[in-house]
């Protein structure tokens, strides 16, 4: 788990098939001396673990990813000059057992990473 350590939940707001969050990141995390020295930039990997998290946070069970259909990585999140980030998770039951999600990365204007796929 990132939670706590590399990122702690500022705020968060929840609804029917829906949660909102605000994170900072730890700028002084170790990830980031190999991602990169001097130039820190958030893992593709953790912020997907960090929709992760929220979304097993929010139906209060574990997920998993089953299949990513769109993952796009818009714009670098540098958490030193970036530390706070929204990241808003929707979610809808399919008759499968999965769960629908999209999901996005973001602050004001910029957005950082937009998610499509399914869980279990």
């Amino acid at each position: 788990m990132l939670a706590g350590n590399f990122y702690t939940v500022k705020e968060q707001q929840q609804e029917a098939g829906q949660v909102n969050t605000t994170i900072e990141l730890n700028a002084g995390h170790p990830i980031f001396g190999g991602h990169f020295p001097e130039q820190p930039v958030v893992p593709g990997v953790c912020m997907m673990q960090i929709i992760t998290e929220l979304l097993g946070g929010s139906l209060q069970a574990p997920v998993k990813l089953q299949k990513a259909s769109q993952m796009k990585f818009l714009t670098m999140i540098d958490p030193v000059k970036q530390p706070l980030v929204d990241v808003v998770v929707a979610y809808k039951a399919e008759e499968t057992g999965m769960w629908k999600v999209t999901a996005t990365l973001k602050r004001e204007d910029k957005t950082f990473m937009k998610f499509q796929g399914l869980f279990k």
